[in-house]
């Protein structure tokens, strides 16, 4: 049932207001489908291909020169509603039995492996940083797209929202307020002012539609980057010309906070909910677990950051869970099961790892769709793949391999060994679900998923060639 923040808030006094004298205010601003190099600004100093070479995002160019840009920063899944879901409750999609967005493949699909079932509706028990938020005090809202279920955002820890909604509803918005990046804005605008009149600090998700329904874009903007982009297909220059519209959205937004006076107390976070297929920079993309599909851009300002500064610690989208509830005074003990660690010293300039529950990182996605089921886990410099339907491993030094190049699992077989004996007692531990073999697999027809822009899934490793079937990997719609 919705609270309207009217009911909650305005009538506070003024000595009632200073309990929440130096709370910070928070800004997430989360793009749909936008790769590491999506941008017009580097997401690493030393690698130029970090940047996108055509699109033109200025307004968070400048966002970035003014806070800190984390370049080893990762989506809790490649595709959107299971990274949707960690952010909220600060678990992986393993531990949520929520790894899939689209409808999971049956044994029917003929694929070798049958997929694990997933969530598609958020638990009622499970507390979110919504709710964790309101209990210190704060005005919590959620515009555009949740994808998550479960009654929608007001029904777990937000005061305002836009519903339950998902990719569809931004269909119908057409410029000039293509997939309603700007009336996000004016309603995220007004929420703010509300905040501020009635002394209370605020929490703000900016679940942009954006860069779905690439055609909704500004059409001076789709002339603009057909003629930057002469060779882009329809789609690419779709989403580059939707890229600049999210970027006049986001500018504008923040000059918005400027002017409410908001902004010397207000930490804005912008990153993307998975990675996407958009070059050369990095292997794979959305649908799998190479750095293609789970590295994203995540830039922060706010109190106490360094300007134009970097952060090279592996982060993880989870971590925001427990630095939200840092920074804005959280009391109550945190959930049980949280998979997060506090980024707060990164935010002061402190070099040092995220401390977590767990020493390794792993990204569970037991699926098809940018390539066959496999999982991740990361270790310090050391990346380790492991898919199922033969039991490959990859093993990868990122400190010298970014791209993911070198398979380092024959020449390191003790380390690949213990990384995997980890990755096991980790699924374990959690419960995660992992696929099963299909009695109806035909091995003289097997199914093909689409190919990625390196000539395999997802840009992937070159598994799924054969004939019959197309599996699911073009299919985003629901994302």
């Amino acid at each position: 049932m919705k609270t309207p923040l009217l009911t909650i808030s305005f009538l506070l006094t003024c000595s009632a207001a200073s309990l929440f004298a130096g709370q910070p205010n928070f800004l997430l601003l989360l793009s749909d489908d936008q790769g590491w190099n999506g941008l017009s600004c580097q997401m690493h100093p030393d690698l130029p291909d970090s940047k996108h070479a055509v699109i033109q995002t200025p307004h968070i160019a400048t966002l970035a020169s003014e806070g800190m840009r984390f370049s080893a920063a990762y989506s809790p899944s490649p595709v959107c509603s299971p990274t949707r879901v960690s952010l909220q409750t600060g678990k992986s999609p393993a531990q949520c039995h929520w790894t899939k967005a689209a409808p999971v493949m049956t044994a029917a699909d003929g694929f070798k492996l049958i997929p694990p079932s997933s969530r598609k509706n958020i638990e009622e028990d499970e507390v979110t940083i919504g709710q964790l938020l309101q209990s210190a005090g704060y005005a919590t809202a959620h515009y555009g797209k949740w994808h998550l279920g479960g009654g929608g955002p007001e029904q777990h820890g937000y005061h305002e929202s836009d519903g339950n909604t998902s990719n569809q509803h931004a269909a119908p918005f057409v410029p000039p307020n293509p997939v309603d990046i700007f009336g996000m804005g004016e309603r995220a605008a007004a929420f703010m002012e509300k905040a501020r009149d009635a002394g209370r600090p605020f929490y703000i998700q900016m679940s942009y539609h954006a860069l779905h329904y690439p055609e909704n874009a500004t059409p001076e903007l789709m002339e603009k980057y057909q003629q930057l982009m002469p060779r882009g297909r329809g789609k690419g220059v779709g989403q580059a010309a939707l890229s600049e519209d999210l970027d006049r959205g986001v500018g504008k937004l923040l000059a918005q906070l400027e002017a409410l006076g908001l902004r010397d107390n207000t930490y804005v976070i912008y990153m993307s909910d998975n990675g996407s297929n958009s070059g050369d920079a990095l292997r794979g993309g959305k649908g799998d677990a190479w750095e293609g599909g789970i590295r994203v851009p995540l830039i922060i300002r706010g109190p106490g950051i360094e300007p134009n500064s970097w952060c090279h610690q592996r982060v993880a989208g989870f971590d925001l869970f427990p630095t939200l509830c840092q920074l804005a005074g959280v009391r109550q003990p945190l959930p049980a099961g949280i998979e997060g660690g506090s980024i707060v010293h990164l935010l002061k300039g402190e070099d040092r790892p995220v401390t977590r529950p767990r020493e390794e990182l792993v990204f569970h996605f037991p699926h098809y769709q940018g390539d066959t089921p496999h999982t991740a886990l990361y270790l310090g410099d050391y990346k380790l793949l492991r898919f199922y339907e033969d039991h490959t491993l990859y093993l990868f030094d990122l400190s010298k391999d970014i791209k993911e190049t070198q398979n380092l699992a024959e020449s390191l077989p003790a380390l690949a060994q213990d990384l995997e004996a980890r990755m096991d007692d980790y699924l374990n531990s959690i419960g995660a679900t992992l696929p099963t073999p299909n009695p109806q697999y035909d091995p003289e027809n097997p199914p093909t998923l689409t190919r990625g822009p390196q000539g395999s899934p997802g840009g992937g490793n070159g598994r799924g060639s054969g004939k019959g079937r197309k599996g699911p990997g073009g299919k985003d719609r629901n994302n």
